[in-house]
């Protein structure tokens, strides 16, 4: 075996042991970001090529953040893409997955208006602009602390805090005027 072969089956090695388990947070930031299936699964694949291509050039971050940031760039690439070619933008035709808790199969009621709940949810926080929506999903969903959030968006962490207040209270609005009240 040669050296080469033996360098890059090592790097391949850590790259799926460091990197793949992280494909899953990749693709739920992308279908919030993109919004739809097929949008979302050209980002990821950008970016877990990007990933690959760099993976031996970042300089000691966690993976997990930086993996994410380069879906975000990935996706805003795209998007700018689609908006210069005239095509759909990236983020039309809602059509958003359910990231949050599986209803009690014992109570169908209850499991219907968590289920109903959770849509008007998902659609409130589509509706939000785009930076409101990354800072909300990463924190939210994919449990970021404020510094690997700022890592990801490359902005200080107080910036990420304010952002994520304003998030918070544009979402709060937003379901207030869409359902009339708190969400239970």
């Amino acid at each position: 075996m040669t050296a080469n072969g033996d360098r890059e089956r090592e790097r391949r090695r850590r790259f799926e042991a460091e990197a793949l388990p992280h494909l899953d947070a990749a693709y739920r930031l992308a279908r919030w970001l993109a919004r739809r299936p097929g949008d979302a699964d050209d980002v990821v694949q950008d970016a877990m090529l990007r990933a690959w291509r760099g993976f031996d050039g970042r300089h000691g971050t966690e993976v997990r953040p930086w993996l994410l940031a380069i879906v975000r760039n990935c996706f805003l690439s795209h998007a700018a893409r689609q908006a210069r070619d005239g095509g759909r933008s990236a983020g039309d035709d809602v059509e958003l997955e359910q990231h949050l808790p599986a209803a009690d199969a014992d109570d169908p009621l209850a499991a219907a208006a968590r289920s109903e709940q959770a849509d008007a949810l998902a659609a409130a926080l589509a509706a939000l602009p785009e930076d409101f929506r990354t800072v909300l999903v990463l924190r939210e969903i994919e449990d970021l602390s404020y510094r690997e959030i700022a890592q990801v968006l490359e902005m200080p962490i107080g910036t990420v805090m304010s952002r994520l207040a304003r998030a918070r209270e544009a979402l709060r609005r937003t379901w207030r005027a869409d359902n009339g009240s708190e969400p239970a």
